[in-house]
């Protein structure tokens, strides 16, 4: 592994593991200062979002968790943590599989997918994004963030039960070799500059607001309760990290927390559409009616 030693504190690379972001807090507990890595080639407990679980065959994807130390960060601003190593993660993994700068995008907060017209949630996910912290604000602030890429998994080997919404490097660059090396050197490279930044008090908004896929399409967003909230995405915020979007009654609504489960492609003013037959009915990602 031909990584930045300099950048990195501690770094290692596992076969399997329950979690890596479980290793590096284990890791910073001890003492480690950031940035430290653990690199795997399969989670056994992998976590994602909301509680569900990441799983990847052997081999089939990039693994790896990142520890911080962000006591340079406000706690309102922790997110910015996930943001850049989403960040680093679109463009290192555009320029190895050899896609068009711009062709993955970000579905807030920090799934990096693709623009999909055959998925019903309107996108399909490439890449995960997991923060956990602990101590913000506090001398002991502590953050591991962990992502998962699916970078050499061919279409015929993906899970059943998410085939309609998920996809890899190698698929959407069309059968090009994805090397795990060079997606990881690539993005320890770019993620290096983002960190340093951070510490001096800058974030790329310019650049995280460029990769939103939602900004300016109807979206569908499940509330940590189990509710649905439908707008059209009108933008995000930079110093909140908040989804704003604009409710059938044409008021700007901030969301902090949740998750974008559809995307609508086609054009329209919102979620009542441009059509006179007013409201469509479509499916959201975990297949329940919904309306748009």
């Amino acid at each position: 592994m031909t990584t930045n030693v300099a950048f990195l504190s501690r770094h290692e690379r596992f076969r399997s593991v329950p979690s890596t972001n479980d290793i590096v807090r284990s890791w910073m507990t001890e003492g480690t200062p950031e940035v430290c890595l653990a690199v795997a080639g399969e989670q056994t407990a992998g976590r994602g979002r909301s509680g569900r679980s990441w799983v990847a065959p052997d081999g089939a994807g990039l693994l790896l968790s990142l520890g911080f130390e962000p006591t340079y960060l406000a706690p309102d601003r922790l997110w910015r943590l996930a943001a850049v190593v989403a960040l680093a993660m679109a463009d290192a993994a555009e320029d190895v599989a050899g896609l068009p700068i711009g062709m993955l995008k970000l579905k807030w907060p920090n799934d990096i997918v693709v623009v999909a017209g055959d998925a019903p949630a309107g996108v399909r996910k490439v890449a995960g994004v997991l923060g956990e912290s602990e101590g913000a604000g506090t001398p002991e602030a502590r953050a591991a963030i962990g992502i998962g890429v699916n970078a050499e998994w061919p279409r015929e080997r993906f899970p059943a039960e998410l085939a309609d919404v998920m996809t890899s490097l190698s698929e959407v660059s069309r059968g090009r070799p994805i090397g795990t090396e060079a997606l990881l050197d690539g993005f320890l490279l770019r993620l290096e500059p983002r960190v340093v930044a951070l510490r001096d008090g800058h974030f790329d908004v310019a650049g995280w607001h460029d990769r939103q896929v939602t900004t300016g399409r109807a979206v569908l967003v499940e509330m940590p309760e189990g509710t649905i909230t439908a707008g059209k995405a009108v933008g995000v915020d930079g110093a909140t990290g908040a989804l704003l979007i604009e409710d059938s009654a044409g008021r700007e609504v901030e969301l902090l927390v949740g998750e974008v489960t559809r995307v609508r492609l086609a054009a329209g003013r919102g979620v009542e559409g441009d059509t006179a037959a007013g409201r469509a009915e479509g499916r959201d990602s975990r297949g329940r009616g919904v309306t748009l």
